[in-house]
């Protein structure tokens, strides 16, 4: 079951809940009553320093999911990426919701204050995609557009292949559609390049040993993925030479900018520590622990096509963008209704926090027309 502690930030963010208004206050008074005597996590409530987003615990799938949410009118998921949580999509609630959505972007199981179930096997592909779909059912919604980040884009891609009765249209930030989720030339984990020196990323990402390095010192951990691998980097920043994707067997990969770029601060940084200082790594690393099960658990829809809707955003400096590029100039022909791909110049990985206002108005003027 999700952590039921909370932080020092959230204690105080609570007990200043009468800045927002007599509406909030008595639901925040009980959360912090609640926190005065030990008691459970509530299951709603509100932070005060973003007053328009709702927070609550959603029953799917068999676990509970925390989702954050925003508007009224069509509903849209925002699935986040590795290594995230809702707050990825911050950007895009408060936009979503000024242009007539209701806007939902949920903690993955295993991030965040949703649940990290114990069995490693429960992180594959399809249980993200059972969470996506008793998601929509849990908020009492016949359909949805489904848009996701990095893994979340992996996850929305192939939710949208396999239900297009509940999800109309997708929206994918980063990787691109891959049939099987992970292509179809054999288990991945087999295909992935590594020599004496270093290993791909997702083989990394697998090990004892990434867990014990992520989980280290976060605020490191968070400055240093977002600095090296956003379009305020130089080539192969913190790579140690190493080709793109790659990562030296001894782990040592992460770096500490002397500043950060101007679209993440400091406060933002605070935000990621806290949330994995409440999940830890092991629940987000598990997807990647996943691949090879993935893989076959998806066999029988290789080759399948991608039938609704579809719009793809990607930073021209993204790594994926480097690795995937032959995919991504073919990936028409396995979704056919894809609209004309938007490439964000100068954009790195963390596509709608660098290019929030770009991305924003992709996504409306997509959704606009689904």
């Amino acid at each position: 079951m999700a952590d039921a502690t909370f932080s020092r930030r959230e204690v105080l963010l609570a007990g200043g809940a009468l800045t927002v208004g007599a509406t909030l206050a008595k639901p925040l008074e009980a959360a912090a009553a609640q926190l005065a005597v030990g008691g459970p996590e509530p299951t709603s409530w509100v932070d005060p320093t973003m007053p328009d987003v709702t927070h609550r615990m959603i029953e799917t799938n068999g676990i509970r999911l925390h989702v954050a949410e925003q508007g009224e009118g069509p509903l849209i998921i925002l699935c986040h990426g590795f290594p995230e949580c809702w707050y990825s999509w911050r950007h895009q609630l408060g936009a979503l919701a000024n242009a007539g959505f209701r806007a939902v972007a949920p903690d993955l199981r295993g991030y965040g204050r949703s649940d990290r179930p114990e069995d490693v096997e429960k992180y594959t592909i399809l249980h993200n995609i059972g969470d996506m779909v008793g998601l929509l059912d849990a908020l009492d919604a016949r359909q949805a557009v489904i848009a996701g980040h990095d893994i979340g884009a992996a996850i929305a891609w192939q939710t949208a292949l396999l239900r297009p009765d509940r999800f109309r249209a997708v929206v994918a930030l980063s990787p691109p559609f891959r049939s099987r989720g992970f292509g179809d030339f054999g288990p991945p984990t087999t295909l992935m390049p590594h020599t004496k020196d270093a290993l791909f990323y997702q083989l990394y990402f697998q090990t004892p040993e990434a867990e014990a390095a992520l989980e280290g010192d976060l605020q490191r951990t968070f400055r240093s993925m977002f600095y090296s691998l956003s379009g305020d980097s130089p080539p192969q920043a913190g790579a140690g030479g190493f080709a793109a994707g790659m990562v030296p067997r001894n782990g040592d990969f992460l770096t500490n900018p002397v500043s950060l770029p101007s679209w993440v601060s400091e406060a933002d940084i605070d935000i990621y520590v806290e949330e994995f200082t409440r999940s830890g790594f092991r629940g987000a690393l598990n997807w990647w622990r996943n691949i090879d099960h993935s893989w076959e658990l998806m066999a029988a829809f290789s080759q399948a096509v991608v039938t609704v809707p579809a719009l793809y955003i990607a930073g021209e400096h993204d790594m994926i963008v480097e690795l995937f590029q032959p995919i991504i100039a073919k990936q028409s022909a396995m979704v056919p209704k894809l609209r004309p791909a938007v490439m964000l110049p100068g954009c790195g990985h963390w596509t709608q926090q660098e290019r929030a206002p770009q991305v924003n108005a992709a996504m409306i003027d997509f959704l606009r027309t689904v």
